[in-house]
């Protein structure tokens, strides 16, 4: 088993964060995994993705073209990566900043006001969670203990007092994702 995900933003949305997490979770359950963050000069309101692959086997390259999942965070990335994910794969948008509906049929879709969800758990600053959070509850690679996990190990001290509602952030996403899930071709 292998799986590609590609985490897009813009810098400040915690797009590199997310990914570290996922692949220090991917770590600590004995998987193979790779990290490839890319970012535009900005720090903050830039584009900001990465790519984390996680594998039971070794991976060849960490270069993916076609992705099995995407977390995209607003428009410009719906743009970008919406055409390369894989057919059957999973599609999970922030519909707070997307500003359209994806188009394509052949993808699972789950689409959630992740700003406003975040903003009601108290900090916007939680949405990648959230996000994190919906794709685990459609894409099982990885348990959501396994990604609490990895958050306790990776927060920065300074952030350390955020650890409750990332977690809360996380659970509430995967719920979220059971709701605002489309299969793929029933559109």
């Amino acid at each position: 088993m292998q799986v590609e995900i590609v985490i897009a933003g813009f810098g400040g949305q915690g797009i590199l964060f997310a990914g570290q997490v996922l692949a220090h979770a991917a770590m600590e359950a004995g998987k193979n995994v790779t990290w490839f963050p890319s970012y535009g000069p900005e720090m903050r309101g830039g584009t900001a993705n990465c790519t984390v692959i996680i594998s039971d086997e070794e991976i060849g390259s960490p270069l993916v073209r076609h992705p099995r999942a995407a977390i995209v965070m607003n428009r410009p990335s719906l743009d970008k990566y919406e055409p390369l994910v894989q057919p059957g794969g999973l599609l999970v948008v922030n519909a707070s900043m997307a500003g359209r509906s994806v188009e394509r049929t052949d993808v699972e879709v789950v689409a959630l006001p992740a700003s406003e969800i975040a903003e009601a758990l108290g900090d916007r600053r939680l949405a990648n969670m959230v996000m994190v959070g919906a794709l685990l509850a459609r894409l099982p690679v990885l348990s959501l203990e396994q990604v609490e996990g990895a958050l306790q190990e990776r927060m920065p001290g300074r952030h350390r007092h955020l650890m409750e509602r990332n977690i809360l952030a996380l659970r509430e996403g995967a719920r979220a994702a059971q709701i605002a899930f489309v299969p793929a071709v029933s559109r």
